[in-house]
């Protein structure tokens, strides 16, 4: 590693090259190669009449002596960089997430190379100071995220505010992904239904029954009716008058929830309050949503195939996951299948509301027939 290495790196001529830029090709070779050429480079860069400073070149020392004994962590690593003054802040104080430098898309590329030259600009007018940075001023660091917060919340010429849009490209590539999953899990379904020697058939009777119950159920406060209207999309909009059409719709909203629960100043407290517990209706709800593709197609999959009768248990449903991913040659420790046990003990518990399954955890024949059905309209098959 040489000073050519470093400006074919940045892609800058020596004169040109910043502390940021020296920091990412140092990090881009093994700790102990970076560390052999540290001093050969320091004089380059002093021959060039670019030295950049002493407190960088100690910071720069200090930390990959770390790295290479195996002492730094990612973040000791990443606020290095940041401290050169160039390197945009990977969390911001108003939690603002630079994707990955990998997989950022087209706008989030643009935006994060508009603010490196932004940040260049101030440091070569002295608006920040990268020694004071390097050696841990907390009201350098300070000024430094104010800075970077100002930016992405001021529209750029164009009008674009930089954090607005980068957020945006994130949701619509997440929203893509969820799409292509989507399509990858209905094609497994369809082959599971295709094979049941009886396809089910609504069961009116306690379909209706289930309707009533749940008509009654999700206009009263609380748990657990303010999970089942926030999963099912039905806070902001009247229940159908079809029994099908809302059994199917709530049933759906516990595979792919649609809200989230109402924010108040009590609930955004419980959330900062790092200490504190969450409520019934937090626990449930997060548990919902960390549930995959695969566990409902693993879950549902086998109780349909089974048919009514079948052990519907938070237990029983973890343990068939658990065989699948044997089966796929993966073997779920103690503590993953107690976690797949806790995030379906909040599910089975919805399912009962609706008469999914009894008294004992069985699968009804309601469960049977709408189980299904609830995936695929969960997944976008209308």
């Amino acid at each position: 590693m040489d000073i050519e290495y470093v400006c074919t790196h940045a892609g800058r001529p020596v004169t040109a090259v910043t502390r940021r830029d020296v920091a990412r090709a140092l990090l881009a070779v093994p700790s102990g190669v970076a560390l052999v050429a540290l001093p050969d480079l320091r004089r380059a860069m002093e021959a060039a009449g670019n030295p950049l400073s002493p407190p960088f070149w100690e910071s720069a020392r200090r930390t990959l002596s770390a790295v290479e004994a195996g002492l730094a962590t990612a973040g000791d690593v990443q606020r290095w960089v940041e401290s050169t003054g160039t390197e945009p802040i990977v969390l911001t104080p108003s939690y603002f997430i630079w994707p990955e430098e990998d997989e950022r898309g087209p706008v989030a590329t643009e935006m994060h190379a508009k603010l490196v030259a932004y940040l260049e600009d101030k440091v070569a007018a002295g608006e920040i100071d990268p020694d004071a940075l390097a050696a841990g001023d907390a009201e350098a660091r300070t000024a430094y995220e104010d800075l970077q917060e100002r930016w992405l919340r001021t529209p750029q010429p164009d009008g674009r505010v930089p954090s607005d849009v980068v957020i945006d490209e994130k949701d619509q590539e997440l929203l893509q992904d969820s799409r292509v999953e989507d399509e990858i899990a209905l094609t497994e379904l369809r082959g599971v239904l295709a094979k049941l020697p009886v396809q089910p058939e609504a069961p009116v009777g306690e379909l209706a029954e289930a309707a009533a119950r749940l008509r009654a159920l999700l206009v009263m406060p609380g748990y657990p009716a303010n999970v089942l209207r926030a999963c099912s999309g039905l806070d902001d909009r009247p229940m159908p008058d079809d029994d099908g059409l809302l059994w199917l719709m709530v049933a759906a909203g516990l595979v792919r929830p649609l809200g989230d629960l109402p924010e108040d100043e009590d609930t955004l407290e419980e959330f900062i309050d790092l200490d504190g517990e969450l409520s019934e209706e937090d626990i449930a709800l997060a548990n919902i949503c960390a549930l995959q593709h695969g566990d409902w197609l693993t879950g549902v999959g086998e109780l349909v195939r089974t048919g009514p009768g079948a052990s519907a248990s938070p237990e029983r449903i973890a343990q068939l996951i658990a065989e699948a991913e044997k089966a796929e040659g993966d073997v779920l420790d103690e503590d993953e299948l107690r976690t797949v046990e806790e995030l379906f003990t909040s599910v089975v518990s919805m399912w009962a509301l609706l008469g999914i399954v009894d008294a004992d955890n069985a699968l009804t024949p309601l469960g049977w027939w709408g189980l299904p059905r609830a995936l695929r309209l969960a997944w976008g098959d209308r």
